[in-house]
């Protein structure tokens, strides 16, 4: 293995260009993201290449990083996986009552990032995020198997615990008060969570670390502002 500082590779996949994205952010999201799955080509290819059809099942491409600050302007990140995009905002579903539904209640100006290292490419994406409604809430959490469900009502996430002991010995008492095939009603400390982009950066890897930046910016009427960014 070579020293950390030597540690290095060179991206030469693709290149991107004002003229090959769509006008809006999120058709342009929603076309990497398609071809990060493996489902389409990357503009220029015939056909999905064998890197990107034979994907390792470990592999999501809808995990991104949530950056959040509480009000005294502390930065925490972590992966969380998105679950829908709708009406262009981003969503994504927790407990209210994290570390992360703390802060975002305390300042909704987030950032989320997904890298698809497969492609060489990061997308970054910029904006407010606020909850959804709780019926929409209710459609995703009675979506998830049962388990997860039991799970949102046992983890009370970031709270200190005393063991993991007890949280299984709490979860095996929660399936016995909800047995199979019994509805699980959705816990009042979890929901789901949108985000509203303000700004989106499509990074392409290159040569030499002379990357491609496309930066899309929001204008009041509505529109966006396309530019190209030094890597």
């Amino acid at each position: 293995m070579p020293p950390l500082d030597q540690m290095r590779q060179d991206y030469s996949r693709a290149g991107l260009s004002e003229q090959d994205v769509d006008r809006d952010p999120v058709v342009q999201f929603q076309r990497w993201f398609a071809q990060a799955t493996g489902k389409v080509p990357m503009e220029g290819e015939q056909s999905a290449s064998s890197a990107d059809t034979a994907l390792p099942d470990w592999f999501e491409a809808n995990a991104m990083t949530l950056s959040t600050t509480d009000s005294a302007g502390h930065v925490t990140s972590r992966i969380v996986l998105l679950k829908g995009i709708a009406e262009g905002r981003f969503l994504f579903f927790t407990n209210y009552e994290s570390a992360k539904g703390r802060q975002m209640a305390a300042n909704p100006r987030v950032s989320l990032c997904f890298f698809w290292p497969h492609l060489q490419r990061q997308v970054r994406i910029e904006g407010t995020v606020d909850r959804v409604s709780r019926d929409e809430s209710q459609r995703y959490y009675h979506s998830r198997p049962r388990e997860s469900q039991l799970g949102a009502h046992v983890s009370r996430q970031s709270a200190k615990i005393e063991s993991r002991e007890e949280m299984i010995r709490q979860m095996d008492q929660l399936a016995r008060q909800y047995p199979e095939g019994e509805t699980i009603p959705l816990p009042e400390h979890w929901g789901g969570y949108a985000v509203a982009p303000t700004f989106f950066e499509f990074w392409q890897g290159r040569p030499s670390r002379l990357h491609d930046r496309i930066a899309y910016q929001s204008q009041p009427d509505g529109s966006w502002t396309i530019q190209r960014l030094a890597p």
